[in-house]
């Protein structure tokens, strides 16, 4: 196990109903103690483990979930097989109210199958979950969703979303790096990937420091937090962040918001193209437009197109939903040629 000096900062007293708006913006991951402790799932989760599932059944409409499960030998690790061609778990369509009755039965065994259901939208699938589990958010239409499972270990990854993540039932630990780790971190393939999004190679549980040398250079900017039932980490885009599951049932609730106007595309979107027409260019074109995204996106500011007149700057002005609409209009033109 990893040994992390420095711990992720902890905030108490907050309400799940009244999160201060700087919490909300902050730039540096925070735990807030407590903050969704009078959940019915938290107590009913801290009574037994069958009382957790029976209480999240309640709400459940038949509709299947999907579950990954993977063998006892991996040791709750959601990975890849051995040459990073697929994935070494099997992924199942399955009803929700077997999967909990599974992990009920196995709760006390000492080398169980991972069980591991991640992402799913808690109004789809729990109806009415979100009417005495909740949190109030300046973003009105925040994405919720549950994760439910065993003991699982999921690779250290980023989301473009900032997230708030509540900690409902379990004890979870939460590793988290800075965006600027990325080259330390040994990210896996963008298009293969867990989850849908690229994750450290690197098993925190074994780190083989002879294949992944910068891996202790990651160490050395990390942060640590264990939350108990009941308490949230706030995770602020484009962190990386490494999560344990570590009791016999688990069960997470997560928001997710951007800061920016929905009608913006993903960065990614943006990645892949780059990959596709400047990656591999020659060196000294390669540098013409790295030079050209520093000027029209990096460091943009009030005065880079201030000589250009306000009615005549075209895509250049500021963007709002109508001129979103035109660019994505004008790529999908020319990526369809």
């Amino acid at each position: 196990m990893l040994t992390i000096d420095k711990k992720i900062k902890e905030i108490t007293g907050c309400s799940a109903n009244d999160i201060p708006e700087h919490i909300l913006t902050a730039t540096e991951p925070l735990v807030l103690k407590g903050l969704v402790a009078h959940w019915p799932i938290v107590q009913a989760g801290a009574k037994s483990v069958r009382n957790a599932a029976d209480y999240l059944t309640q709400f459940y409409q038949n509709k299947p979930v999907t579950a990954a499960v993977g063998a006892p030998e991996n040791k709750g690790r959601i990975f890849y097989n051995d040459d990073l061609s697929g994935f070494n778990y099997q992924s199942h369509s399955t009803n929700l109210n077997s999967l909990l009755d599974k992990i009920c039965q196995h709760q006390n065994d000492t080398a169980s199958p991972t069980i591991y259901v991640a992402s799913t939208l808690v109004d789809t699938w729990l109806p009415g979950f979100r009417a005495a589990n909740d949190i109030t958010l300046s973003d009105p239409n925040p994405l919720v969703s549950i994760w439910m499972g065993n003991r699982s270990r999921i690779g250290a990854h980023y989301d473009l979303p900032d997230n708030m993540a509540c900690n409902v039932v379990g004890r979870r630990r939460f590793t988290l790096f800075p965006p600027e780790q990325l080259g330390n971190l040994y990210s896996g393939p963008l298009d293969v990937a867990p989850g849908g999004v690229p994750i450290s190679l690197v098993d925190f549980h074994q780190p083989d420091y002879a294949k992944f040398p910068k891996f202790r250079q990651a160490l050395a900017a990390a942060q640590v937090a264990e939350l108990e039932p009941g308490d949230a980490i706030f995770i602020p885009s484009m962190w990386w962040h490494h999560v344990e599951s570590l009791d016999a049932f688990n069960v997470l609730v997560n928001y997710w918001w951007r800061q920016s106007p929905s009608y913006m595309s993903t960065p990614m979107n943006t990645l892949y193209h780059a990959l596709l027409t400047i990656r591999d260019l020659p060196p000294d074109q390669k540098q013409a437009w790295q030079d050209i995204f520093e000027h029209y996106v990096f460091n943009a500011d009030e005065h880079t197109n201030a000589h250009i007149p306000k009615n005549s700057q075209g895509f250049l002005a500021p963007i709002d939903e109508d001129m979103a609409r035109k660019l994505r209009a004008l790529l999908l033109n020319k990526l369809n040629r």
